[in-house]
């Protein structure tokens, strides 16, 4: 599947190291706050940053001139607290900003923590989620989606001494670090059952906040199997500096969406935006400039799940 490479200055490459291995010095040392607002200059064309009056938004949207992006920066190269230790980068608010100029409007990207954002969507704390949500049924019962990229699942362990594994049916027995919320959480629960219905030891399943908390429960031996979204898993690897290796075949490719609360009237103009940086380069721009173009989706829709 995916397999990112990025070329980044020293600090940035020392930063993303310690954010694989789960050390929290780079980062917001309360990820369940919200932090930081992105400021990186998208990896687009000037077009991509002028307004497109032709996109229309709703009134009370327009009036306020700024778009509030909820994104949990801990997932690397998607979305992760640059070398500042504030400022929140990566693909996701870089596409953020893109649409935003699309838009006409400014966009400020927070950090917050995974599994709250959709319900703060709800609540109207933020104007739209983009923090590699994979765009199911079940979520789209309480926010809506605009389908952007495509990823499935991979698992990684240690390099040295880790625990091989081949897909979802060797985890029975298995100690399973994955981030709350996730549908990596719920598949682990779920193959729980299976295991057990064979009469299989059951997976020992660990959630943690962010990210960050479930690679260091493989680096302590917490854990002997991780679990995260195929561009992430590679790109934790990549930077690790030989600690971690992928393990077994990826699966259950899906479309990751762009959460949007429902009634909001974003959805339309959300997916007219974003067709327009696909029409005009930006788009392609963005996922090469992090090494995720592998992801590139070309028929964006609202509300596109596949389970």
């Amino acid at each position: 599947m995916q397999n990112p490479t990025r070329k980044r200055s020293v600090a940035i490459l020392s930063c993303l190291t310690l954010a694989a291995l789960g050390a929290a010095g780079c980062g917001s040392s309360d990820s369940s706050s919200d932090s930081g607002t992105s400021t990186s200059t998208p990896a687009a064309t000037p077009a991509s940053t002028t307004a497109a009056a032709t996109i229309a938004v709703p009134d009370a949207v327009k009036s306020k001139g700024t778009i509030v992006v909820a994104s949990d920066a801990s997932y690397p190269p998607m979305e992760f607290v640059g070398e500042d230790g504030k400022t929140v980068v990566g693909m996701d608010p870089d596409l953020a900003q893109a649409l935003g100029g699309k838009l006409g409007l400014e966009v400020e990207v927070k950090n917050a923590t995974f599994d709250a954002i959709i319900p703060g969507l709800a609540a109207k704390k933020y104007d739209l989620g983009m923090s590699s949500f994979t765009d199911t049924k079940e979520r789209e019962q309480t926010v809506d989606f605009v389908t952007y990229f495509t990823a499935g699942t991979s698992f990684y362990t240690k390099a040295s001494g880790g625990t091989d594994v081949g897909g979802l049916a060797d985890l029975c027995g298995k100690k399973v670090a994955v981030e709350k919320g996730t549908t990596q959480a719920d598949d682990g629960n779920a193959q729980t059952k299976k295991c057990q219905a064979a009469g299989k030891p059951a997976v020992t399943l660990s959630t943690f906040p962010d990210q960050n908390g479930a690679n260091l429960a493989i680096t302590s031996g917490r854990a002997q199997i991780g679990m995260a979204d195929s561009p992430v898993a590679d790109y934790q690897v990549k930077q690790s500096n030989g600690q971690f290796k992928i393990t077994g075949t990826p699966y259950g490719t899906a479309p990751y969406g762009i959460a949007i609360p429902k009634g909001s009237g974003l959805a339309e103009p959300i997916l007219k935006a974003l067709k327009a940086l696909q029409a005009d380069g930006s788009y392609g721009k963005i996922l090469d400039q992090w090494g995720v173009k592998d992801g590139a989706l070309t028929d964006p829709v609202i509300n596109g799940a596949t389970s």
